[in-house]
């Protein structure tokens, strides 16, 4: 019978000690600790038996299916029209304590931190080219303003890299840092979206006064908090994302990151504008407003150097103002002087896709992949892989596209070679296409990984219809012309 505890026994036989070992539950100790034992939430995770030998001998396969795993999992997410706030007013707030020198994210946390801002602020004006930045600090219980609101990633990112040469000292203060970005956002106009992104990696805050008082304030001037863990879960910061952001799920306004790749993922989350809630006061439905004055000025070159309204430095070229004709360096950009909005027409459309997203493209079964008569990528050219692991030396289809499918199969056999070492069955993932085939339900072309991606996170558009709509333009043209 098992004793009830481990105790310790001395000089037993092999046999004894298995009938010492305490068991989990009623039957012989043997069937307890069989290979259905769940482990625990805290253990690590053996991804090295998910590895899968393919037909060639090598784990090629397997690893490909990871990767492709992982980036269609940044890929699927909700492409659901809505109303967006395009025009931004975001503060970036960084803690600067000595909680930031531990070095479980590498090289350590202030580090890494202080390169994905950099990568951060630099996507952020990518997909938000009207927005507006400002980056706060936190350190010995205060908050350290490094750089003021503007349009301008090259500011930011001088400020952030300045920061490499400090060290993280003191304790941060949530409530100062709040207050802070309070002040520098209760002024922005109501047209634009009031924004606080907080780096928070300490588990506690020196705060002078009552930080209730301020997340009330926080809410009366309709400005929203989102925060990024670095250690752990903190009640206050569970309370803060709560009551200024009341009808978003937690779990879209809170994270702690797991690991550097978690922690960049969390961070480029922000870079997609927040949808507007719907739900309006009376005085909000009053003043709203439906259009708003922007400006596009033209650049000009001037022969001699001459002062910008912006930095009060000479410089040899610049923009003016459509309405005062004040010079300013760069776009987008405010006047110093009327105060307009100044852009380019491309601003607006790099900011256009957050509106009406491209949608997620579906993964294409084998059969319909062997149904189909497109062999390679519309995008590269590059040769899908086959069942049968022969993709480089299938004949290309005679169809319309027959010259095109010629060119690609002479272009492209060196990766049809490769491909064709990688066809063997890749691991089961979700959203991962067995065949490496992914569709556009619109226009029904069929598409790589890397395309899939480059699509849905650079251009913002589907190649495909892009296509169709260039031939059934050019087919109208030379139906015109013949008549």
């Amino acid at each position: 019978m098992a004793d009830s505890d481990q105790e310790y026994v001395q000089d037993i036989s092999d046999e004894e000690v298995e009938a010492h070992i305490v068991t989990r539950g009623a039957g012989d100790g043997s069937k307890a600790r069989g290979s259905g034992t769940r482990g625990g939430a805290w253990e690590v995770t053996r991804t090295w038996e998910n590895v899968v030998e393919g037909a060639d001998g090598t784990i090629s396969s397997t690893v490909d299916g990871m990767l492709e795993a992982d980036k269609r999992k940044r890929l699927l997410k909700d492409t659901t029209p809505l109303q967006r706030g395009i025009i931004r007013q975001v503060l970036l707030v960084i803690d600067l304590s000595t909680a930031m020198v531990e070095k479980d994210l590498r090289p350590t946390r202030h580090l890494l931190t202080l390169r994905y801002v950099q990568d951060f602020i630099s996507e952020f004006f990518e997909q938000n080219p009207i927005a507006q930045l400002g980056v706060i600090g936190m350190r010995d219980g205060l908050a350290v303003r490094i750089s003021d609101m503007s349009g301008n990633p090259n500011d930011h990112i001088t400020k952030v890299q300045e920061l490499r040469a400090e060290e993280p000292k003191g304790q941060a203060s949530l409530q100062n840092a709040l207050e802070m970005a309070r002040a520098a956002l209760f002024h922005a106009p109501a047209h634009t979206t009031r924004e606080v992104l907080l780096i928070f990696g300490s588990l506690l805050s020196s705060d002078p006064g009552d930080i209730h008082t301020t997340i009330t304030a926080l809410v009366n001037a309709k400005i929203t908090v989102r925060v990024i863990g670095l250690a752990a879960q903190v009640a206050i910061c569970n309370t803060i994302v709560t009551r200024t952001n009341p009808s978003i799920p937690t779990t879209d306004t809170y994270a702690v990151a797991l690991n550097e790749q978690h922690y960049r993922d969390l961070l480029m989350r922000f870079t997609t504008p927040p949808a507007i809630s719907q739900a309006r006061t009376a005085e909000e439905e009053a003043n709203k407003s439906s259009l708003l004055m922007m400006g596009f000025p033209s650049r000009i070159a001037d022969q001699e150097p001459s002062f910008c309204a912006c930095h009060s430095k000479p410089t040899s070229g610049g923009y003016l103002c459509s309405r005062c004709s004040s010079k300013v360096c760069s776009l987008p950009t405010q006047c110093p002087v009327c105060g307009l909005q100044l852009i380019l027409s491309t601003h607006l459309a790099r900011s256009y896709h957050h509106l009406f997203p491209l949608r997620n493209w579906v993964e294409v079964s084998w059969p319909r992949a062997e149904a189909s008569t497109q062999h390679d990528c519309r995008t590269c050219h590059t040769m899908f892989p086959t069942r049968s692991g022969a993709s480089g030396h299938q004949k290309p289809s005679v169809t319309t596209n027959g010259h095109r499918d010629a060119m690609a199969l002479s272009t492209t056999r060196g990766n049809a070679n490769a491909r064709a070492q990688k066809a063997a069955p890749k691991p089961a993932s979700s959203g991962v296409s067995e065949s490496g085939r992914y569709e556009c339900e619109t226009c029904g072309s069929h598409f790589c990984i890397d395309c899939d991606v480059f699509s849905h996170e650079v251009s913002h558009n589907c190649p495909g219809c892009q296509s169709l709509e260039e031939e059934v333009h050019m087919a109208a043209t030379t139906a015109t012309e013949e008549d």
